[in-house]
């Protein structure tokens, strides 16, 4: 695990993160679990979350909880992004919004 959290911080997590985000498209989504796994690097979720969160250009309405919860930081704009790529989104029985899948 030690060699995994040393290249997280390293910068190979974000080349890699990066080439998976700019091989999906307009109606693509994954979860965050799927992007770190994709990368080589499963069980790095929250890592994706924190480089989208940072990360400049990177398209990261197209990245959902495994739940399908948006973000939680601007729901309204992720749904908004979603939707105009095809998606539906749908309040979920909390009130927060989800893409339907």
């Amino acid at each position: 695990m030690v060699g995994q959290e040393q290249a997280v911080t390293s910068g190979r997590f974000e080349d890699a993160v990066r080439r998976v985000l700019d091989a999906t498209g307009p109606g693509d989504v994954l979860t965050y679990g799927e992007v770190a796994a994709e990368a080589g690097f499963p069980g790095a979720a929250r890592a994706v979350g924190n480089l989208l969160r940072t990360g400049e250009g990177l398209p990261w309405w197209r990245v959902v909880a495994a739940s399908g919860r948006l973000n939680p930081g601007d729901p309204a704009e992720h749904a908004r992004r979603l939707r105009a790529e095809g998606h539906t989104v749908t309040p979920n029985t909390a009130g927060q919004l989800r893409i339907s899948q």
